[in-house]
Protein backbone atom coordinates (compact mmCIF):
# COMPACT_ATOMS: atom_id res chain seq x y z
CA UNK A 1 0.00 0.00 0.00
CA UNK A 2 1.41 3.37 -1.03
CA UNK A 3 1.17 6.43 1.25
CA UNK A 4 1.93 10.06 0.48
CA UNK A 5 2.95 12.47 3.25
CA UNK A 6 2.44 16.22 2.97
CA UNK A 7 4.33 17.85 5.84
CA UNK A 8 6.39 21.07 5.70
CA UNK A 9 8.22 20.39 8.97
CA UNK A 10 11.35 18.37 8.16
CA UNK A 11 11.56 16.58 11.53
CA UNK A 12 7.89 15.56 11.54
CA UNK A 13 8.12 14.46 7.92
CA UNK A 14 11.17 12.29 8.61
CA UNK A 15 9.53 10.65 11.65
CA UNK A 16 6.44 9.80 9.64
CA UNK A 17 8.47 8.43 6.77
CA UNK A 18 10.51 6.22 9.10
CA UNK A 19 7.45 4.86 10.90
CA UNK A 20 5.48 4.10 7.75
CA UNK A 21 8.43 2.43 6.04
CA UNK A 22 8.94 0.29 9.15
CA UNK A 23 5.28 -0.78 8.97
CA UNK A 24 5.67 -1.92 5.36
CA UNK A 25 4.21 1.04 3.45
CA UNK A 26 5.72 2.47 0.28
CA UNK A 27 6.17 6.14 1.21
CA UNK A 28 6.24 9.28 -0.93
CA UNK A 29 7.07 12.53 0.87
CA UNK A 30 6.26 16.08 -0.21
CA UNK A 31 7.29 19.37 1.38
CA UNK A 32 4.01 21.25 1.00
CA UNK A 33 0.43 21.06 -0.21
CA UNK A 34 1.19 22.16 -3.77
CA UNK A 35 3.70 19.35 -4.26
CA UNK A 36 1.25 16.85 -2.76
CA UNK A 37 -1.51 18.13 -5.04
CA UNK A 38 0.66 17.58 -8.11
CA UNK A 39 1.56 14.06 -6.95
CA UNK A 40 -2.04 13.08 -6.22
CA UNK A 41 -3.10 14.03 -9.75
CA UNK A 42 -0.63 11.66 -11.37
CA UNK A 43 -1.75 8.23 -12.69
CA UNK A 44 -1.27 5.57 -10.06
CA UNK A 45 -1.10 8.09 -7.23
CA UNK A 46 -0.92 6.73 -3.65
CA UNK A 47 -4.21 5.53 -2.18
CA UNK A 48 -3.46 6.77 1.35
CA UNK A 49 -2.49 10.33 2.26
CA UNK A 50 -1.37 11.94 5.52
CA UNK A 51 -1.79 15.70 5.25
CA UNK A 52 -0.76 18.37 7.71
CA UNK A 53 -3.39 21.09 8.01
CA UNK A 54 -0.99 23.98 8.52
CA UNK A 55 1.19 24.27 5.41
CA UNK A 56 2.29 27.29 3.38
CA UNK A 57 0.43 27.90 0.14
CA UNK A 58 -2.06 25.07 -0.25
CA UNK A 59 -2.97 23.94 3.26
CA UNK A 60 -4.42 20.58 4.24
CA UNK A 61 -8.04 21.70 4.05
CA UNK A 62 -7.68 23.14 0.54
CA UNK A 63 -5.80 20.04 -0.53
CA UNK A 64 -8.67 17.84 0.65
CA UNK A 65 -11.18 19.94 -1.29
CA UNK A 66 -9.12 19.71 -4.47
CA UNK A 67 -8.58 15.97 -4.18
CA UNK A 68 -12.30 15.33 -3.77
CA UNK A 69 -12.90 17.00 -7.13
CA UNK A 70 -10.75 14.42 -8.93
CA UNK A 71 -12.96 11.75 -10.58
CA UNK A 72 -11.88 8.36 -9.29
CA UNK A 73 -13.48 4.93 -8.94
CA UNK A 74 -11.41 4.47 -5.77
CA UNK A 75 -10.83 7.88 -4.11
CA UNK A 76 -7.77 8.23 -1.84
CA UNK A 77 -8.17 7.90 1.91
CA UNK A 78 -7.17 11.22 3.51
CA UNK A 79 -5.93 11.56 7.09
CA UNK A 80 -5.40 15.08 8.44
CA UNK A 81 -2.83 16.00 11.08
CA UNK A 82 -3.69 18.98 13.25
CA UNK A 83 -2.25 20.56 16.34
CA UNK A 84 -5.66 22.03 17.16
CA UNK A 85 -7.96 19.50 18.83
CA UNK A 86 -10.95 21.84 18.91
CA UNK A 87 -14.14 20.21 17.65
CA UNK A 88 -14.71 23.06 15.17
CA UNK A 89 -11.30 22.42 13.60
CA UNK A 90 -12.02 18.71 13.25
CA UNK A 91 -15.43 19.45 11.70
CA UNK A 92 -13.78 21.73 9.14
CA UNK A 93 -11.44 18.94 8.15
CA UNK A 94 -14.17 16.36 7.68
CA UNK A 95 -16.33 18.82 5.75
CA UNK A 96 -13.36 19.58 3.48
CA UNK A 97 -13.21 15.91 2.52
CA UNK A 98 -10.91 14.24 5.04
CA UNK A 99 -11.74 10.66 6.03
CA UNK A 100 -9.95 10.76 9.38
CA UNK A 101 -7.76 12.97 11.55
CA UNK A 102 -5.09 12.82 14.22
CA UNK A 103 -4.10 15.52 16.65
CA UNK A 104 -0.45 16.31 17.34
CA UNK A 105 1.37 14.96 19.18
CA UNK A 106 -0.14 11.70 17.94
CA UNK A 107 0.23 8.25 19.43
CA UNK A 108 2.20 5.96 17.12
CA UNK A 109 -0.02 2.95 17.74
CA UNK A 110 -3.09 5.04 17.00
CA UNK A 111 -1.54 6.23 13.75
CA UNK A 112 -0.76 2.64 12.80
CA UNK A 113 -4.29 1.34 13.37
CA UNK A 114 -5.89 4.32 11.62
CA UNK A 115 -3.71 3.60 8.59
CA UNK A 116 -4.81 -0.02 8.75
CA UNK A 117 -8.44 1.10 8.69
CA UNK A 118 -7.75 3.27 5.67
CA UNK A 119 -5.97 0.40 3.91
CA UNK A 120 -8.94 -1.93 4.51
CA UNK A 121 -11.38 0.65 3.14
CA UNK A 122 -9.23 1.17 0.05
CA UNK A 123 -9.09 -2.60 -0.47
CA UNK A 124 -12.87 -2.92 -0.20
CA UNK A 125 -13.43 0.00 -2.57
CA UNK A 126 -11.00 -1.52 -5.06
CA UNK A 127 -12.82 -4.86 -5.01
CA UNK A 128 -16.15 -3.08 -5.42
CA UNK A 129 -14.84 -1.05 -8.37
CA UNK A 130 -13.55 -4.24 -10.01
CA UNK A 131 -16.94 -5.88 -9.52
CA UNK A 132 -18.70 -2.90 -11.08
CA UNK A 133 -16.38 -3.08 -14.09
CA UNK A 134 -17.15 -6.78 -14.47
CA UNK A 135 -20.89 -6.12 -14.37
CA UNK A 136 -20.59 -3.29 -16.90
CA UNK A 137 -18.60 -5.56 -19.20
CA UNK A 138 -21.24 -8.27 -18.87
CA UNK A 139 -24.05 -5.82 -19.59
CA UNK A 140 -22.26 -4.59 -22.70
CA UNK A 141 -22.52 -8.12 -24.12
CA UNK A 142 -26.26 -8.44 -23.48
CA UNK A 143 -28.16 -8.48 -26.76
CA UNK A 144 -30.86 -5.86 -27.19
CA UNK A 145 -33.60 -5.40 -29.76
CA UNK A 146 -33.68 -1.92 -31.25
CA UNK A 147 -35.20 -0.12 -34.20
CA UNK A 148 -38.21 -0.98 -36.39
CA UNK A 149 -39.09 -4.64 -36.87
CA UNK A 150 -40.91 -5.60 -40.14
CA UNK A 151 -43.72 -7.90 -39.00
CA UNK A 152 -46.48 -9.52 -41.08
CA UNK A 153 -49.93 -8.08 -40.31
CA UNK A 154 -51.55 -11.51 -40.68
CA UNK A 155 -49.29 -14.30 -39.46
CA UNK A 156 -47.10 -12.02 -37.28
CA UNK A 157 -43.84 -13.45 -38.61
CA UNK A 158 -40.82 -11.13 -38.64
CA UNK A 159 -38.54 -10.51 -41.63
CA UNK A 160 -34.95 -11.05 -40.55
CA UNK A 161 -31.72 -9.55 -41.86
CA UNK A 162 -31.52 -12.23 -44.58
CA UNK A 163 -34.92 -11.15 -45.95
CA UNK A 164 -36.59 -14.38 -44.87
CA UNK A 165 -39.55 -14.69 -42.52
CA UNK A 166 -39.43 -16.42 -39.15
CA UNK A 167 -41.59 -16.70 -36.06
CA UNK A 168 -41.44 -14.09 -33.34
CA UNK A 169 -40.03 -16.65 -30.91
CA UNK A 170 -37.16 -17.55 -33.23
CA UNK A 171 -36.31 -13.95 -34.02
CA UNK A 172 -36.34 -12.78 -30.41
CA UNK A 173 -34.31 -15.80 -29.26
CA UNK A 174 -31.65 -15.06 -31.91
CA UNK A 175 -31.41 -11.37 -30.99
CA UNK A 176 -31.66 -11.45 -27.20
CA UNK A 177 -31.12 -13.60 -24.14
CA UNK A 178 -34.86 -14.17 -23.70
CA UNK A 179 -36.38 -17.64 -23.42
CA UNK A 180 -40.01 -18.59 -24.03
CA UNK A 181 -42.54 -20.67 -22.11
CA UNK A 182 -45.83 -21.17 -23.92
CA UNK A 183 -49.28 -20.85 -22.45
CA UNK A 184 -52.79 -19.80 -23.43
CA UNK A 185 -54.16 -16.36 -22.68
CA UNK A 186 -57.81 -15.98 -21.54
CA UNK A 187 -58.88 -14.37 -24.84
CA UNK A 188 -57.49 -17.17 -26.99
CA UNK A 189 -58.97 -19.76 -24.67
CA UNK A 190 -62.45 -18.27 -25.10
CA UNK A 191 -62.25 -17.70 -28.86
CA UNK A 192 -60.21 -20.73 -29.96
CA UNK A 193 -59.62 -23.45 -27.39
CA UNK A 194 -63.06 -23.51 -25.76
CA UNK A 195 -64.98 -23.82 -29.07
CA UNK A 196 -62.66 -26.67 -30.10
CA UNK A 197 -63.32 -28.48 -26.83
CA UNK A 198 -67.07 -27.97 -27.23
CA UNK A 199 -66.87 -29.31 -30.78
CA UNK A 200 -65.04 -32.41 -29.61
CA UNK A 201 -67.65 -33.07 -26.94
CA UNK A 202 -70.48 -32.68 -29.44
CA UNK A 203 -68.94 -34.87 -32.16
CA UNK A 204 -70.30 -38.48 -32.54
CA UNK A 205 -66.83 -39.94 -32.09
CA UNK A 206 -66.71 -38.42 -28.64
CA UNK A 207 -69.63 -40.69 -27.60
Amino acid sequence: MRVIIAEDDAVSRRILETLLSKWGYEVTTTLDGEAAWNALQEPGAPSLAILDIMMPGVDGLELCRRVRLIPASVPPYLILLTANNAVSEIVKGIEAGADDYLTKPYDRDELRVRLQVGARIIELQTKLAERVQQLEAALSHVKQLEGILPICSYCKKIRNDLNSWETVETYVADHSEAEFSHGICPGCYETTVKPQLESLRMSPSAT
